[in-house]
């Protein structure tokens, strides 16, 4: 089983999206979109981009802890990782996206549930 998107929307009206790899942990976060289709469309920019390995930045925390940003080809941040403990485990995220980001598995957390 591969990957998978999760779109929700928050108390405040937005939406936002998770990848998740196929052990259900999240992978990489998107910002917030005011609206489901920008949101829709950050998933498609994810599914383009993740393969490309210039596509990632990667980053510190400040207190040193190695995270990376997934960026579109106009340089906008399209989703952030969690802050790992070591970049030998920030590049099995990274590697984790690049494997998982492709799939158009998307499941919609903003229907409601019957």
């Amino acid at each position: 089983m591969s990957g998978w998107y999760e779109l929700s929307k928050s108390s405040n009206g937005q939406f936002r999206f998770v990848l998740k790899a196929a052990n259900a942990e999240t992978i990489l976060t998107s910002e917030q979109y005011t609206s489901r289709k920008g949101a829709e469309d950050g998933i498609a920019s994810v599914q383009a981009n993740s393969p490309l390995d210039e596509r990632y930045e990667r980053k510190s925390t400040k207190d040193g802890h190695p995270y990376f940003n997934l960026k579109a080809a106009n340089h906008q941040i399209i989703g952030s990782s969690e802050s790992y403990s070591s970049e030998a485990a920030c590049d099995k995220g990274i590697a984790s996206v690049k494997a998982n980001g492709p799939t158009k598995s998307i499941k919609d957390k903003t229907l409601p549930v019957l």
